[in-house]
C-alpha cells in the first residue's frame, strides 16, 4: 500500500505547479499595472530610464512563461523545474529593476526556494542524448521568428527594435493604418514560438519501441507454461511491448496512449510474481511521466493490484460459452433458432480447421473476407483480440470456416488456445457483408459443436463493455449509466453486442480497469479507448505521442 509519506510526496508537484502559476499570474498583473511613483523616482536615481523600461517590458513574458511552465512542473518534469527556477529568479530581479516591487520579488524568490528544496520530487527524465538536437531546433525556431519579424517591420517602415519589442510584448507600434495589425501579429508570433520551444524543451523522455523476435518467442514459452487466462495468448500481439518481472518469471504486455502506460489484461506468470512486476511497472511509468493502468484485468489480478495500492473500476463482462450441441428449442431461443435455420437453408456448412493446416489459397481467401469486413478500416484491438490469422508462435490456433453452397468462404471465427485448460478464446470474427442475416449466430452454434468434438469444454466469445449495468443495474447510479450507454450504442454498439451474446445464454466473467490515482483516471480511460480502437487518434498526434519500450 502507498504510505502517507509517499502520498504527501505525490502532491508536491501539483502544489508546486499551482504556486508557480500563482507567481506567474502575480508577475503578469504587476507588469500590466502602473508602478508606484515614489518607488519609480527612487529607482531612477539608481538606474537609467532605458533599463527600467526594458525590465518592465521583460516582466510580462517572464510571468507568462511561468504560467506556461506550471503544467509540466505539475507533471514532475525535471527540466521544467530547472526552467521554473531560472524564470523565478529572473522575475524577482526584473521586479526590482522595473519599479522596486519588493513584494513580487519576494514571492518569486520564495517560490524558487521552495521548488529547490522539493527538487527530489521531480524525477521525470528527459532524453539527454536528444538535448543537442532539441537546442538546435529551438535556436532555428527563435531565429526564424526574429527574421520574420525583422522583414515584416522593415516592410512596414519600422526599426529592428520595433521587431524585437513586438515579439516580446504585443504593444502598440508607430505604424501607419495599413500595418496597424502588425504589433498584434508579432506578439502572436513571439508567443507561439515560445510555446513551441517550451514544448520541445520540456518534453519527457519518450519510451522507445523495440521489436525483438527472440523476446517474443521467450514470451510464447511463458504463455504456454502459465497462460491460463482467456486473454493470455493475446500478449503475443506484435504491436505490444512486453516487460519482465525482476526474477523473469512473469511478463506484462502494454502500449502507451494518451499519456498512460496501459497493461493489456493480466500479467502472465505465477500469481506471487504479480506484485513485484506491478511495482516495477509503476516505477517505469512514473520515470517517464505516464499514468499506469490496466485494461481487462481479471478478478485475480484486480485483487493483487489492490494490495499493491491500485484502484479499479468495473469495465464489463466476457461472455463464456460451454461447448457441445446447443439446444435451440424453446421460446427463449426462437430468434437464434430462426437465424441458424435460415443460414442452413441457404446451403451453408461449417468446418473447424487448425490454422497451420490451411493451404495458402484458403488463407488468402480468409484474409480477403477479413478485408471485406473491415472495408478499409484499420485492425482494432489491444487486450482482447489478436493481430494476425496465422501466427507461427500459436500453431494450435483454430478457425471455424463457413462456406456457401458453392464452397466459397463467407465468414470465419478465429480461436486461440488457452494453455492449461480445455478452453479457447475468440481472436476475431469476420464475414462478408452481403451474407444472409444470422451467419454469425450460425458460426457460433457450429463452433460449440465442433470444438466439443476436439475436447474443448468452453470458449470465450465476446467482451461486452459495462454489460452488468445494462443487464441488471444494482442502484440508481448504474441505472442512469445504463441509459447513457443505450444512447451511446449508436456509435459503440454496446447494447447490440450484449443482445447478440445473450442469445447464447453465456456465463459472464467480469473484467476491470485499473489505475493508481483518481487524477490518472481520465488519461487511463482515454488511452484505453484509443488502444481498443474506439477513439481515433489523428496521425500527427500518433507521431508525437510516446511509443513503448521494453528497456
Amino acid at each position: 500500500m502507498t504510505s502517507l509519506a509517499e502520498r504527501a510526496r505525490d502532491r508536491v508537484p501539483t502544489l508546486a505547479g499551482v504556486a508557480t502559476a500563482f507567481a506567474g499570474a502575480v508577475n503578469v498583473a504587476s507588469a500590466l499595472t502602473p508602478e508606484l511613483p515614489l518607488r519609480v523616482r527612487s529607482l531612477l536615481a539608481l538606474a537609467p530610464a532605458t533599463d527600467v523600461r526594458l525590465a518592465h517590458a521583460l516582466a510580462l513574458p517572464a510571468g507568462l512563461a511561468l504560467l506556461g511552465v506550471a503544467w509540466p512542473l505539475a507533471k514532475r518534469r525535471r527540466r521544467a523545474l530547472h526552467l521554473a527556477l531560472v524564470l523565478l529568479a529572473a522575475a524577482g530581479l526584473l521586479n526590482i529593476l522595473k519599479g522596486l516591487d519588493l513584494e513580487e520579488a519576494a514571492l518569486s524568490w520564495g517560490t524558487a526556494y521552495v521548488l529547490w528544496r522539493a527538487r527530489p520530487a521531480f524525477w521525470v527524465r528527459h532524453a539527454s542524448e536528444a538535448l543537442p538536437r532539441v537546442l538546435v531546433r529551438c535556436a532555428a525556431i527563435a531565429a526564424g521568428a526574429v527574421a520574420t519579424a525583422l522583414v515584416a517591420v522593415w516592410v512596414a517602415g519600422g526599426t529592428p527594435s520595433d521587431a524585437l519589442r513586438g515579439l516580446v510584448i504585443a504593444g502598440p507600434g508607430s505604424f501607419d493604418e495599413h500595418f496597424e495589425w502588425l504589433p498584434l501579429a508579432l506578439g502572436i508570433l513571439g508567443a507561439g514560438s515560445a510555446a513551441v520551444i517550451g514544448a520541445l524543451l520540456l518534453a519527457p523522455l519518450r519510451p522507445r519501441r523495440v521489436a525483438d523476435a527472440l523476446e517474443r518467442r521467450r514470451a510464447a514459452a511463458l504463455v504456454r507454461r502459465h497462460g491460463t487466462d482467456t486473454l493470455s495468448a493475446f500478449k503475443l500481439r506484435d504491436d505490444l511491448v512486453r516487460r519482465w518481472s525482476p526474477d523473469g518469471r512473469a511478463l506484462a504486455a502494454y502500449r502507451v496512449h494518451a499519456g498512460a502506460l496501459l497493461l493489456a489484461g493480466d500479467p502472465v506468470g505465477p500469481e506471487d510474481a504479480y506484485e513485484p512486476l506491478l511495482q516495477q511497472m509503476r516505477a517505469y511509468a512514473r520515470g517517464h511521466g505516464l499514468a499506469l493502468g490496466a485494461v481487462g484485468a481479471s478478478e485475480t489480478f484486480m485483487l493483487a493490484a489492490r494490495r499493491a495500492g491500485m484502484r479499479h473500476l468495473y469495465l464489463g463482462d466476457e461472455a463464456i460459452l460451454p461447448t457441445g450441441e446447443m439446444d435451440l428449442s424453446g421460446g427463449s431461443r426462437k430468434s437464434l433458432r430462426k437465424a441458424v435455420n435460415r443460414v442452413a437453408r441457404n446451403g451453408y456448412a461449417a468446418e473447424l480447421v487448425t490454422v497451420a493446416d490451411l493451404p495458402p489459397a484458403a488463407l488468402a481467401e480468409l484474409e480477403d473476407v477479413s478485408a471485406c469486413w473491415r472495408d478499409g478500416a484499420p485492425e482494432r484491438g489491444f487486450s482482447m483480440a489478436h493481430h494476425a490469422l496465422l501466427d507461427e508462435l500459436l500453431p494450435e490456433a483454430q478457425v471455424l470456416i463457413a462456406r456457401d453452397r458453392d464452397g466459397a468462404i463467407q465468414g470465419f471465427l478465429h480461436f486461440l488456445p488457452v494453455f492449461g485448460a480445455k478452453v479457447v478464446s475468440l481472436g476475431f470474427m469476420r464475414r462478408r457483408r452481403d451474407t444472409p442475416n444470422g451467419l454469425t449466430e450460425f458460426m457460433v452454434v457450429a463452433a460449440a459443436r465442433l470444438l466439443a468434438e476436439r475436447g474443448i469444454d468452453e470458449f470465450s466469445l465476446n467482451f461486452v463493455a459495462h454489460g452488468r449495468w445494462l443487464r441488471d443495474p444494482a442502484n440508481p447510479l448504474e441505472r442512469a449509466l445504463a441509459k447513457i450507454l443505450r444512447l451511446a450504442d449508436r456509435w459503440f454498439q454496446i447494447e447490440r453486442l450484449l443482445r447478440f451474446n445473450q442469445k447464447f445464454e453465456p456465463r459472464w466473467q467480469p473484467r476491470h480497469l485499473l489505475f493508481e490515482r483518481a487524477t490518472d483516471l481520465p488519461r487511463v480511460a482515454v488511452g484505453a479507448l484509443v488502444a481498443e480502437g474506439q477513439m481515433p487518434t489523428p496521425a500527427p498526434l500518433r507521431r508525437l505521442g510516446p511509443s513503448p519500450s521494453p528497456s
